[in-house]
């Protein structure tokens, strides 16, 4: 069942990135973009359907095939959110763009097959889902606090990054919880870092700067779950120098996307703000 899981996992990619361009498209273009105002634009909900049905698909991918095959398909949603992004955006994407993002997503790939696997049920106590909430929302607010005094492409970053953080929480929280580790105080505090990761994204998409910010998302998403993966359920970090050159790599991928990701923007609608 591998061939089937990568091939599903693929087009769930390409869901994921449509969903993600076109919320960015009608996102970009204002300071802050109100939650209340983008409900209500017909372009960002099927982007937020587009994107739960390529996170089903992934779901359905991870009952079919092992990991170290789904996980680097889900990779190519950065390769694939570019180009749509561009065409909405009326311009064709670069050589050098579309070079970067490809040293995103090796690093990204190299990153993934890196993690050890985790074995055995895992749990949370009510004191490290404190932790888990702290420690990342405390994270996000001094990413918020230093975009607010960055350029336009390290604003987009540090948002996304944000926005990263609070989803690798959110998925820690949501592994607890698959697991058999149901508790109502786990299903409570569940939107929290849901909502907050939705509005942070959002006001990195409003940067114009997508390649970068949607980078920036991929990366952080997955290092902050596995680093709360090793603090708080006691799983496995991978070793060796290996890890490292891949978040390098990746990380200057990311660094080459700030540099030849056109800055793209729409002019605001009336009731963007709220």
């Amino acid at each position: 069942m591998t061939v089937p899981a990568a091939l599903i996992a693929l087009v769930g990619s390409l869901f994921f990135a449509l969903g993600a361009a076109l919320q960015q498209f009608e996102a970009a273009g204002t300071d802050q973009p109100g939650m209340v105002a983008l409900l209500r634009r017909p372009r960002w909900l099927l982007g937020g359907v587009s994107i739960v049905a390529g996170g089903g698909l992934h779901v359905v991918a991870l009952g079919l095939g092992p990991l170290t095959v789904v996980q680097p398909m889900g990779v190519a949603s950065l390769l694939f959110a570019l180009p749509i992004a561009a065409t909405l955006h009326g311009r064709r994407p670069a050589t050098s763009e579309l070079a970067a993002a490809s040293l995103v997503a090796a690093g990204l790939v190299g990153l993934v097959l890196l993690v050890p696997e985790s074995h055995g049920p895992v749990r949370l106590d009510p004191a490290e889902l404190f932790t888990l909430l702290g420690v990342s929302g405390a994270a996000a607010l001094l990413l918020w606090a230093g975009a607010r005094a960055a350029a336009p492409a390290g604003r987009a970053a540090l948002l996304a990054t944000a926005a990263g953080v609070l989803y690798g929480a959110t998925a820690t929280l949501v592994r607890v919880l698959m697991d058999g580790g149901w508790n109502w105080a786990y299903l409570v505090a569940l939107p929290v870092p849901v909502l907050l990761a939705l509005v942070m994204l959002q006001r990195a998409y409003a940067v114009g700067h997508f390649g970068v910010s949607f980078a920036a998302l991929q990366i952080a998403d997955p290092i902050t779950a596995v680093a709360f993966g090793a603090l708080l359920l006691g799983e496995p970090l991978p070793t060796g120098l290996a890890p490292v050159v891949a978040a390098a790599v990746a990380a200057a991928g990311t660094v080459a996307l700030a540099r030849t990701t056109p800055l793209e923007t729409r002019s605001p609608r009336a009731g963007t703000h709220v």
